[in-house]
C-alpha cells in the first residue's frame, strides 16, 4: 500500500474523486486539456527525472485548481521542490518510506519558511 504524504506527515489517500494520471513525458501542450480534472497524478519514474515539476509548475501557471500529486520515485530531499512547484501531496512506496520515514519529509515540510527569493522581497 502506497503513503500519501502532505506538510503534516503520512497518511492514506482521502481522496475520493477521479485521477488523470501524467507520465513524464507529456508534452507540455497538451496540459490545458486537464485544467479542469478533479485530480492530476504525475508520474516520477525515478528521482532524477525533474520532468515532472516542470509540468506540475506549468499546470499551476495555466490556472488548474485541482489536486496535484507527485506519483513515484521522489525523495524527502525533493519534498520543498515538489510543494514549490505546486504539488499538493506526494505518493510515494511504502518500501520508500521504510527507508525514508516520516520525520525526515517533516524536516522540509515547512517548505515556505527557506524561501530564498521571499527572504530577498523582504530586504527590498
Amino acid at each position: 500500500m502506497n503513503v500519501i504524504v502532505t506538510d503534516n506527515g503520512f497518511t492514506t489517500d482521502s481522496f475520493s474523486g477521479i485521477w488523470i494520471d501524467l507520465p513524464s513525458d507529456t508534452d507540455p501542450a497538451t496540459l490545458p486539456q486537464y485544467n479542469n480534472a478533479e485530480g492530476i497524478r504525475i508520474s516520477f519514474p525515478s528521482f532524477s527525472d525533474g520532468r515532472g515539476f516542470t509540468l506540475a509548475r506549468l499546470l499551476r501557471l495555466g490556472g488548474y485548481k485541482g489536486k496535484l500529486r507527485a506519483m513515484g520515485h521522489v525523495i524527502a530531499d525533493q519534498y520543498t521542490m515538489a510543494r514549490r512547484a505546486g504539488f499538493d501531496e506526494v505518493e510515494i512506496s511504502a518500501d520508500l518510506a521504510a527507508r525514508q520515514p516520516a520525520d525526515q519529509w517533516a524536516f522540509r515540510a515547512n517548505w515556505t519558511a527557506n524561501d530564498y527569493q521571499s527572504r530577498l522581497r523582504k530586504r527590498a
